[in-house]
């Protein structure tokens, strides 16, 4: 008996690059999506020299697909996007064109399209299918995002990195919160911190973060399925903190728990426009931002606890 061929179809998006990452949480929930493609990047000597970012590549499975259905689905989820204010700015037409494609493994084509990248003074992340060798000073990352996200190209994570190269002291205890691919954590280990703990609510990414420390022999990393919540009797000397502005202001109190008292923190993925809702929290909760930092439209604070 013959295995019935998979039916592959091209579903792109053209979005503001700002949301790419709730979007491809929301394809990966509602479709069965063998890969995406969040930019198709062409670099030379590890300088991006060309993207298409605004596009959104997903490659759903399924026998039919009603186009006019997927067009008005995607209509619907920008549309609640607005309504929630999660972003200060247009979020793109979200107009979708769809075609049939080829059978094709489309979870491993969209890895064509990741190369060796420097995110920081001295991080290199590297795509565990690249090979790479170090200049000096050089430390590489080697990353598989699998299903979680933190690959290191997203301003957010580089601006965290950097962060952490300038204000982590060596052998500090390390938190990461919402880890996602375990990338923080990670680069804070090969950076000197002696100790890290990474919790995600998400808990579909802990595995990929659990392969992604192991890759890089940082096999002490403590990755766990929860919120900052379930870290608040630890105190740790640095923490990272990458999520979206409403949830940093509604988390503050925890992150303020989990520091000892001189402990520095990073708090990034702040969009333009939506800085003064993190700042108001920030100053309710008696911490001192020491820098802000800016790339693109994305925002990071760095803050010290003084009590």
């Amino acid at each position: 008996m013959s295995v019935k061929e998979k039916i592959y179809w091209e579903v792109c998006i053209e979005i503001n690059p700002v949301c790419s990452d709730i979007l491809c949480d929301i394809i990966q929930t509602e479709f069965d999506c063998e890969g995406i493609i969040t930019a198709e990047e062409k670099y030379k000597n590890l300088e991006l020299i060309e993207t298409t970012e605004n596009i959104i590549k997903a490659y759903i499975v399924a026998d039919y697909l009603d186009f006019d259905a997927v067009k008005n689905f995607f209509q619907l989820q920008k549309q609640s996007l607005i309504e929630k204010k999660i972003f200060n700015c247009d979020i793109g037409s979200w107009n979708v064109t769809i075609k049939k494609q080829p059978n094709e493994d489309w979870s491993k084509k969209w890895k064509e399209y990741w190369k060796p990248s420097k995110i920081s003074d001295k991080i290199v992340i590297c795509p565990t299918w690249e090979k790479y060798v170090a200049k000096d000073g050089e430390i590489i990352v080697n990353i598989d995002p699998g299903n979680a996200f933190g690959t290191g190209t997203h301003a957010t994570t580089q601006l965290c990195v950097a962060a952490c190269e300038k204000y982590m002291d060596k052998n500090s205890a390390v938190a990461d919160i919402g880890c996602g691919s375990g990338i923080l954590a990670i680069c804070a280990m090969k950076l000197g911190a002696k100790s890290a703990e990474a919790v995600d609510t998400d808990e579909t990414v802990i595995d990929t973060a659990k392969k992604n420390a192991k890759v890089n022999n940082e096999n002490s990393i403590i990755f766990r399925n929860s919120s900052s919540e379930s870290l608040a009797s630890n105190k740790y000397d640095f923490v990272f903190a990458n999520i979206l502005h409403n949830v940093l202001a509604q988390i503050m109190p925890d992150l303020k728990r989990i520091m000892k008292t001189g402990a520095k923190m990073v708090l990034s993925g702040i969009l333009e426009g939506k800085e003064d809702v993190v700042t108001e929290a920030i100053k309710k909760n008696n911490l001192r931002i020491t820098e802000e930092k800016r790339q693109k439209e994305w925002i990071a604070f760095v803050v010290q606890k003084e009590d």
